[in-house]
């Protein structure tokens, strides 16, 4: 009892009906572009240049040729005509919207596609400026090539004054030494007797 409450509860679905005809289900997609040809076939000129001759033949065809020929009689109004021309325009009007149906469709599917381009953009162009920001930061740091020039300019202007300033002194230096030394030899000098004598005159 309890299983049978369970089974014939609300809670559970009942079974599928079996149908009698089976479901006709086209491939919505291969119906779907026929329509939209046939659809933008007839807003073209040709179909309308075809439908004109057809009716016109139709017109001329049942009211000029033999009456055992006609198929369709002036006298009640082109019936035939008319039911063919309703009949067409009442399978028109659908295929026409199911084709607006499927543009409507395909153009919301683009406009998402759009919205989501564009954000992915936005996302790209705010990383760029953001990484634009830390390279800005970054490079305040780093030396250019102007400053480098201008350190290594400084540099080799304070090494040539230097330089200088090592030479003048070894010049100076060189010239007091040459100033204050005597010199010394290691030859003894000889004298004559003659020499030695005018030597005690002149002291005398």
């Amino acid at each position: 009892m309890a299983e049978q409450r369970k089974t014939n509860g609300l809670d559970t679905p009942l079974a599928a009906r079996q149908r009698f005809w089976p479901r006709f289900s086209p491939n919505p997609d291969l119906f779907g572009s026929a329509t939209e040809k046939f659809a933008r076939f007839m807003g073209t000129p040709q179909f309308l240049l075809y439908m004109t001759v057809f009716c016109a033949f139709w017109l001329i065809w049942n009211s000029v040729a033999p009456m055992s020929w006609r198929f369709d009689d002036a006298t009640i109004g082109f019936t035939a005509l008319t039911l063919m021309l309703s009949l067409q325009a009442s399978y028109a009007a659908p295929l026409l919207l199911l084709a607006q149906n499927r543009q409507d469709d395909r153009d919301r599917v683009s406009l998402s596609e759009d919205r989501a381009r564009a954000e992915r953009n936005l996302y790209d162009t705010e990383y760029l400026t953001r990484e634009l920001a830390s390279l800005r930061l970054a490079l305040r740091d780093v030396a250019t090539r102007d400053y480098v020039r201008s350190e290594l300019r400084n540099v080799l202007e304070e090494l040539l004054e230097t330089s200088d300033g090592e030479e003048l002194h070894l010049r100076a230096k060189k010239k007091s030494g040459s100033k204050n030394s005597s010199p010394q030899t290691g030859v003894i000098e000889t004298i004559t007797p003659q020499q030695s004598k005018q030597r005690k005159n002149k002291s005398k």
